[in-house]
């Protein structure tokens, strides 16, 4: 990415992982998200192990949130995601089941977008306390909207999905 060029939007993106190096899987996604000139990571949450949540008959999942500047419009960010979970062995059989790398489009900007392959904000992400723990650690006040809301989501989910701190983020 050329110095001068300047990031027009923030993104938050969840990752999760389940099968084999779990550790490998998130840090190979974040380093591929950032192959994209358009896109930088400028914030990643610390790491959390948790209890699957849907299917309940697998491995327990690492997940993080990291917070992007991009260039990209939000369809074209998510086909770039779709495209490294394809290249990390992402594998669709099972809904909600193991995977090497879960990414999800969490939040966009201010933007709300209700597409037939896109939602955002991603619609359950209010109800998971294993994105909005790592999202609130890393999130900017003024860059959530409803951030009083997901705070108090968050104490009512605290616990109730397993979610333990695995590896504190040292950025």
């Amino acid at each position: 990415m050329d110095s001068t060029q300047v990031l027009k939007e923030f993104a938050y993106i969840g990752l999760g992982s389940n099968i084999e190096d779990r550790e490998f899987y998130l840090a190979e996604a974040i380093r591929l998200l950032q192959e994209n000139p358009d896109i930088q990571i400028s914030r990643c949450s610390s790491i959390y192990e948790t209890d699957p949540v849907g299917y309940t008959d697998q491995a327990a999942f690492l997940n993080r949130v990291i917070k992007v500047e991009t260039n990209l419009k939000p369809s074209e960010l998510f086909k770039h995601m779709l495209s490294v979970e394809q290249l990390l062995g992402r594998v669709r059989d099972i809904r909600f089941g193991p995977r090497t790398i879960d990414l999800d489009l969490l939040l966009y900007g201010h933007h709300q977008l209700d597409q037939p392959e896109l939602l955002v904000p991603h619609p359950r992400m209010a109800e998971r306390a294993f994105v909005l723990i790592p999202l609130l650690e890393i999130a900017d006040e003024n860059s959530i909207p409803a951030m009083d809301i997901l705070k108090h989501n968050v104490t009512e989910l605290a616990g109730k999905e397993g979610v333990k701190l695995w590896i504190t983020n040292n950025n």
